[in-house]
């Protein structure tokens, strides 16, 4: 598209989405006249569409719908259908306003201030009945457009330049330029809806003690470990004697400690997070600019619950975020991201909002918050210590630096790992209360997605996962592993298709024991439940229909922790046989297990033998008559019946993404970047080889391994490879193997000496 052309139509939709139409029509009409600029005329039409009908020329944007129904494109033809229906229906005068809600002619952005246009009507809990079940019938909601994605009928279409609020969404021009336009259903809110019955809050509670408790039992045991490794480091150096103090049970003091850092926790992370990210006092009334009915949302709720308003706090992050932090509800803080106030529309912000709400409503930010103080010193100590290995030349040297940094991180993911449970169960709870108070479930299932846009999109351009995205994630809304695939895939493939998986597989929630977060497929069709409850059209719709898993597939996948409890019964019949053997004076070998480690042994044999029968299935032969395109990949991501271990072969042409340098050593942040979206990376890496992964980060590469659909897709790699020839090698096979063997020996020296 010529740039002269580009520049028109981004200033249109800029006029449009800001209300100036009659700017907009001028820019937008030459355009949609052109036949050579594809998509761009299509959007050009949408646009003048939805331009005319707010000017009143009805007309106009009935013969311009007419002649995008005889497009090319079956979504384009089915929009313009139901717009048209929309426009041609009559309508009486006093209900003409209410298009607006939901109507065809409705901007997310608009303001009351706007001519012809009515602010959505937000039911405050004060005015709702208690007893009042909310009807909808057909009668009394104008047409919906559907939930489509335009896609291109050219091989290449040239990006949309510009967001376009309300049916396309608020999606940003860098968004739109990589996924394509958008078009949300814009499913309405309930007008008067009965309240929930009310969830059993016990598991939760119980979680968050055990959270603590496995926070507290952790910290202890690393402080052991490096207490005690001090010591014997003191004992072997000349003229230097242990110290004495680091022989004390530290138990008590923790626990004091970690008590003390829950009651200053707001204050202490204040600091932080405004040292570190570069957080600051957010004005209620900058917000008010954003979405008035957040503002109008934390007014109301916090005065029904005799809470102070919580202190707002914005972070200078392009990326989605939000998160709470706090000991109690009247010291408690919300903080948003710069991003998020710009990528979502007014109701959606108010759910986000209405979400953290529901947090402090449960308590458990205290906890996360305890959890987020401990662990953001950890991940700046490994932030700082990979730069310091970035800036020394010398391999010696580096080489040191390299492995602290590595185990930093692992203390890290260790102290996360404590609350991964927490942090999945809260986010259902908390979308429960958002949909109950803002009666809006479906503009939270659009934040949720436009948020995964979002954070895709910002790993995509800055090509790699930033220190603040991984650092903060185990309290946003929507984590960034997640949304790699589903917040790139829009152009490519459904939502309702993709989040399949997380909604019919029935093994689905055994791959998600190690997620920061739940299947957002499974979170969505929570919220949709809710809708339907309330007789509400919903924003997605999923097929009903539980998808078919061979019994057989899922248990080879689990094989080796099968073998664990294998290896308690086989431990048992051990024990039975040799006491057996000892009563009987045939064979005395009772010695040797009266201390029940040879148990240990057991459960080691057994966990060695399932990783040895699961690793031909795991890594099978990749044969080029059979290997996977990019082309495929929508379809590998949409299969709802896929399980990892049917290790599609794939061949991939892309971008390496990631981060460099000492940060990236365990090559934990690679992600491939395809025609078809982003997917994570799994390397190992092998001594000896002459080019290092992050050699490549950056550059065009042929990845070459096996796709595995789970809670997160991702690839296994068996070869990476450069244009100019250059070939990495990762020997996941060979790791696995070793692995079974290490363990093997190790069962069996256990087993055999006692």
């Amino acid at each position: 598209m010529p740039s002269h052309a580009k520049s028109s139509l981004e200033a249109g939709l800029v006029a449009l989405k800001q209300g100036n139409y009659q700017t907009a029509i001028a820019q937008l009409e030459p355009i949609a006249s052109s036949q050579n600029n594809g998509t761009a005329s299509l959007q050009a039409q949408v646009g003048l569409v939805m331009a005319y009908a707010r000017t009143g020329e009805v007309p106009k944007a009935i013969a311009i719908s007419q002649n995008l129904i005889e497009s090319n494109n079956p979504q384009v033809q089915e929009w313009a259908t139901r717009a048209l229906e929309h426009l041609t229906k009559r309508k009486k005068p006093d209900q003409e306003s209410k298009n607006v809600e939901t109507g065809f002619v409705a901007f997310e952005n608009s303001t009351p201030d706007s001519p012809a246009v009515t602010p959505p009507v937000t039911p405050t809990l004060e005015e709702k009945p208690k007893d009042q079940v909310i009807e909808t019938k057909s009668d009394d909601i104008p047409p919906m457009v559907p939930l489509t994605r335009l896609k291109a009928t050219v091989a290449t279409p040239p990006p949309p330049p510009a967001p376009l609020s309300g049916f396309m969404g608020s999606v940003t021009r860098t968004q739109a330029k990589l996924f394509g336009v958008i078009y949300w259903r814009q499913a309405q809110r309930a007008r008067a809806w009965q309240p929930l019955r009310k969830p059993k809050l016990i598991p939760l509670r119980l979680l968050s003690a055990g959270t603590f408790i496995a926070l507290f039992w952790v910290m202890r045991e690393i402080l052991k470990l490096a207490m005690g490794f001090i010591n014997q480091t003191l004992v072997k150096l000349p003229y230097l004697e242990p110290l004495q103090l680091l022989y004390r049970d530290p138990t008590k003091l923790l626990l004091i400690i970690l008590v003390i850092l829950i009651g200053v926790s707001p204050w202490l992370l204040d600091l932080l997070l405004a040292k570190l990210y570069g957080q600051r006092e957010f004005p209620k009334d900058v917000l008010n600019t954003h979405s008035r009915e957040a503002v109008r949302v934390l007014q109301r709720c916090c005065q029904q619950r005799h809470w102070p308003l919580p202190k707002l706090r914005i972070l200078p992050m392009a990326a989605p975020i939000i998160l709470t932090y706090g000991s109690l509800p009247r010291n408690a803080r919300i903080v948003v991201s710069q991003g998020l106030l710009e990528q979502l529309a007014d109701d959606e912000i108010a759910t986000i909002y209405a979400t953290q709400l529901g947090h402090i409503a449960h308590w458990d930010f205290a906890v996360m918050s305890l959890l987020l103080l401990v662990t953001l010193p950890t991940y700046q100590l490994y932030q700082r210590v990979s730069d310091l290995g970035d800036k020394i030349s010398a391999k010696i040297w580096r080489w040191p630096v390299t492995i602290l940094a590595s185990l930093i991180y692992g203390v890290w993911c260790l102290l996360t790992g404590t609350a991964l449970w927490l942090s999945r169960l809260r986010l259902y709870y908390s979308d429960r209360v958002a949909a109950e108070i803002t009666g809006n479930p479906n503009a939270l299932i659009r934040a949720l997605l436009k948020i995964a846009i979002g954070i895709a999109a910002d790993v995509e351009k800055q090509e790699h996962t930033s220190w603040q995205l991984e650092s903060l994630n185990l309290l946003t809304p929507v984590s960034y592993q997640q949304s790699l695939s589903l917040g790139t895939i829009a152009s490519n493939l459904s939502f309702e298709s993709f989040l399949k998986w997380d909604t019919a597989n029935p093994y689905r929630r055994w791959f998600t024991i190690n997620n920061s977060h739940p299947l957002m497929g499974d979170r969505i069709e929570r919220l949709c439940q809710i809708a339907r409850h309330w007789h509400l059209d919903t924003e997605l719709h999923f097929a009903s229909e539980a998808s078919k898993v061979k019994r057989q597939s899922f248990l080879l996948q689990i094989a080796p922790w099968l073998g664990i409890p294998l290896g308690v019964l086989f431990a048992a019949l051990v024990w039975l046989t040799w006491q057996l053997a000892f009563a009987l004076k045939f064979l005395n070998l009772k010695w040797i297990y009266e201390d029940w480690s040879f148990i240990t042994g057991c459960l080691l044999i057994g966990f060695s033998i399932g990783t040895v029968m699961r690793i031909n299935s795991f890594f099978p032969d990749i044969k080029p008559a059979t290997v996977q395109t990019d082309d495929s990949l929508p379809n590998l991501l949409s299969d709802p019946s896929a399980l990892p271990i049917d290790s599609i072969s794939v061949r991939l042409v892309g971008k390496l993404l990631g981060r460099q340098g000492t940060s990236n050593s365990l090559a934990q942040d690679l992600i491939f970047q395809s025609s078809a979206g982003l997917v994570k990376l799994h390397h190992i890496s092998w001594l000896g080889q002459s080019v290092n992964h992050q050699d490549l980060i950056g550059r065009q590469i042929i990845v070459t391994g096996w796709f595995r659909r789970g809670a997160t897709p991702w690839i296994d790699i068996q070869t990476l490879e450069t244009q100019s020839g250059k070939t990495i090698h990762s020997p996941h096979p060979i790791w696995s193997t070793f692995l079974a063997v290490a363990a093997q020996a190790w069962g069996a020296y256990v087993f055999l000496t006692g």
